[in-house]
């Protein structure tokens, strides 16, 4: 499929229709793979990458994803580039548009990743900013409709600190039409804008009450407290024990509710082990579909 949009910085920037088709494109592809099939979609294509911070998933995914159709990938840290000599960000841009057909980058500061943009004439992917990771998003959602079969009627409950996670789950629950109920402590509520967006397409409740919040829940969702972008001790203190995914938590939903999370998780943290290796929790199956949405991204974003 192709998508109208020449990046992928929110979810925000994709319609319904896009977002299904992704879906769906994401679930062939690892249909596909399974049987053994690779299908070169991206033969002597180049994906940059530049890495701000640490990464598992995000850059295994990735390498990977573009190995299998049938491309390359290469890895940049800021000390392997010119930006951590005073490069600007607009000159790196350009130079890496005369290379590469893709450019990922995994950031600090959301703002980047626009300059970024607007100067590459190659399309530009948001591999994880302060602000949203709508690459993760995809992949929450490819498993929700695997474990679920039908998006229409479900209710997400999302648990803990409104991140930049939490920010690009909204965004995907509008272009699914998914009801969501939001429980953060007070003052760490998501996006008032992604929030003013989003409930004109669906209904997003917010609550600082997880009980409330999953009632009814086909799928709970939870992530770190302390994250990349704030390591502050202190915080845990306001999300704990009010804001823990237990099996408390978890029976509060529906009997064939789902759990995930976008993980590194801290077990005994914002979730138990009781729930992270229990019966409905599908993390592993949704960090395994990181893989097949990206190369579905990748294979949509990328043109010959």
């Amino acid at each position: 499929m192709k998508l109208k949009t020449k990046d992928l910085l929110t979810l925000g920037e994709l319609t319904p229709k896009e977002f299904s088709g992704l879906l769906d494109f994401s679930i062939k592809l690892k249909k596909e793979l399974n049987q053994g099939k690779y299908t070169p979609l991206l033969k002597n294509k180049t994906l940059t990458m530049i890495f701000q911070k640490p990464s598992t998933r995000t850059r295994v995914s990735f390498e990977t994803g573009m190995f299998q159709l049938g491309g390359h990938a290469i890895n940049l840290s800021s000390n392997d580039m010119q930006l951590s000599r005073g490069e600007s960000i607009e000159d790196t841009a350009k130079t890496l548009s005369r290379y590469s057909d893709c450019i990922l980058a995994r950031v600090y500061d959301h703002e980047l990743l626009n300059n970024l943009s607007k100067h590459s004439s190659i399309p530009v992917i948001n591999g994880l900013s302060d602000s949203f990771h709508p690459c993760q998003i995809l992949a929450d959602f490819m498993t929700i409709k695997e474990k679920k079969k039908n998006l229409k009627k479900l209710k997400i409950a999302w648990i803990g600190d409104g991140n930049n996670v939490c920010n690009s789950m909204i965004y995907g629950a509008a272009l699914s039409g998914i009801e969501m109920s939001i429980a953060t402590p007070k003052n760490f509520e998501p996006d008032k804008t992604v929030i003013k967006e989003s409930k004109k397409a669906t209904s997003i409740e917010l609550t600082t009450d997880p009980f409330i919040a999953t009632k009814n829940a086909d799928v709970v969702v939870t992530d770190t407290y302390s994250s990349i972008h704030n390591r502050d001790p202190k915080r845990i203190k306001k999300f704990l024990p009010k804001f823990q995914v237990n099996s408390k938590l978890m029976n509060n939903a529906k009997n064939d509710a789902i759990f995930l999370h976008c993980l590194p998780a801290k077990r005994g943290q914002e979730v138990t082990s009781s729930v992270i290796d229990g019966p409905g929790s599908v993390v592993w199956d949704e960090a395994e579909n990181r893989l097949h949405t990206q190369k579905a991204l990748l294979a949509s974003l990328i043109h010959a």
